[in-house]
């Protein structure tokens, strides 16, 4: 498995070429964009980001329900990611079940920032849930027995997945926006109910589908 130090150690090689402090997406055009834009009517577009977005400091607001931990962590400044904040995010992604932690790959972390800050542009300021991070391989093979939507090989099990649902947004919506990253996969699950279902980011290849 790599090591937290092996993945610092790309963010950091991606800083040195001036990636990590610039957009993980390609700008439809290189005009700057208004900061009081109008939300869209139904669907929220990453790719009209501007240049400037990418360069302030990046803070996750996050909640786990599954423990009841909530945490605000400031975890990139000064085109760095913060070695202590980037732990403190593992352990909130750790398997609460297994009670195991593992390095995140921390271009997931750019993902969830990046969506939480995108909305955050139109007055949402909620927390980001996050329903399931890492995962260990016991811990994903009991939820395939009992029947819980769970890949065999799950991009979990490796620290580049995670289940999240923000309170304001309908799957449709926040899956259209994490998709339009254009940074992995992203499943939508649909569930009635007061708390509603859930999307699946990851970042492996670009590809979408429905559970």
């Amino acid at each position: 498995m790599v090591s937290r130090r092996d993945f610092l150690q790309q963010s950091t090689r991606l800083c040195a070429l001036g990636v990590a402090g610039l957009p993980l997406i390609a700008p439809a055009h290189a005009a700057p964009q208004s900061t009081d834009l109008e939300p869209p009517p139904d669907l929220f577009d990453a790719q009209l980001l501007d240049l400037d977005f990418w360069v302030k400091p990046r803070t996750l607001s996050l909640v786990r329900p599954q423990s009841g931990e909530r945490a605000k962590v400031l975890y990139w400044k000064d085109g760095e990611v913060i070695d202590s904040a980037y732990q403190e995010l593992c352990h909130i992604l750790r398997d609460v079940n297994g009670r195991a932690s593992a390095p995140i790959d921390p271009k997931l972390f750019e993902v969830l920032w990046g969506t939480q800050a995108f909305i955050a542009r139109y007055g949402m300021t909620q927390p980001l849930e996050i329903l399931s991070g890492y995962r260990t391989e016991a811990s994903n093979k009991r939820l395939v027995e009992e029947g819980v939507p769970a890949a065999r090989k799950s991009l979990h099990m490796v620290g580049k997945a995670a289940d999240i649902r923000i309170a304001s947004l309908s799957e449709e919506v926040l899956g259209g926006l994490i998709r339009s990253f254009r940074q992995g996969g992203v499943g939508y699950y649909y569930r009635s109910g007061p708390k509603g279902g859930w999307i699946h980011a990851d970042t492996g290849l670009n590809r979408t589908w429905k559970g």
